[in-house]
């Protein structure tokens, strides 16, 4: 009973951080986008700095959201 309760939290963990990547990626590309190429072609140190924050920023909000729907969807121990 354990696995099933284990596989179903990976493939709901795995959904969520689908769309979300998959929105953030959109979002980001759609807001930033432009800016972002200027930075790569002018200023190759502070787009360096930026990816990485971006990296950074979508990792931690990815834990932090996962975390929340995890705890929604496990039952509670007896």
């Amino acid at each position: 009973m354990s696995r099933s309760r284990d596989i179903k939290s990976f493939l709901i963990d795995l959904a969520v951080y689908g769309v979300l990547v998959v929105a953030y990626f959109i979002l980001v590309l759609q807001f930033f986008g432009g800016w972002l190429t200027d930075l790569f072609h002018n200023h190759r140190l502070g787009y360096a700095i930026v990816a990485i924050m971006l990296m950074v920023t979508q990792a931690a909000g990815l834990e932090v959201i996962a975390h929340f729907v995890l705890k929604l969807v496990r039952p509670k121990k007896p």
